[in-house]
């Protein structure tokens, strides 16, 4: 037995091979991701669709009030019809190969996009395509930042923000 303070030095090999023939390695069970039941990527996809459908309904609302008029409940019920389907869609596909560094690639590319869109829309676009475009488009920019690895969320604020200095909107006078 060495002092205490010395230690032994087993090269790595025989480590593997000791653990290897203890047999320990075989009593433990990992779950494997790929092990995730179709109705709990169904619940997952639901905890985000809720939130993100109450957002477009919300900026929808908000975008109504911003230019002075009063959205009816026709107006609402026929965008949360037509978008609630697409947004449900989108939400399950994207939630469930959200690891795919794919996946994260083509947020990243549609976030960008969405943001950019949006923001060039609410300095220079008109108050109908406003209305139209700016509540599915904030809705799906806000989804995607959640979605994406810090790293690339990060990055795509700063293209967004390098897209709104390019194209010199003033967005806060």
């Amino acid at each position: 037995m060495p002092p205490a303070g010395d230690s032994i030095n087993i090269p790595q090999e025989e480590q593997w091979r000791l653990i290897n023939d203890s047999g320990v390695l075989k009593k433990v069970e990992i779950p494997s991701p790929a092990g995730i039941s179709l109705g709990e990527e169904l619940f997952n996809a639901v905890l985000f669709i809720t939130p993100f459908t109450f957002l477009l309904l919300l900026m929808d609302v908000l975008i109504y009030q911003q230019y002075g008029q009063e959205p009816n409940l026709k107006t609402i019920v026929d965008r949360m019809v037509s978008g609630i389907p697409i947004l449900s869609v989108f939400v399950f596909y994207t939630s469930r190969y959200k690891r795919d560094q794919r996946m994260q690639r083509l947020l990243f590319l549609i976030g960008t996009a969405a943001g950019s869109r949006m923001l060039f829309l609410i300095k220079r676009g008109s108050y109908l395509v406003n209305m139209q475009q700016c509540p599915p488009l904030v809705t799906l920019w806000v989804y995607i930042v959640v979605q994406l690895d810090l790293g690339l969320a990060v990055l795509n604020l700063a293209s967004v923000g390098a897209f709104v200095w390019w194209k010199g909107l003033e967005l806060f006078s």
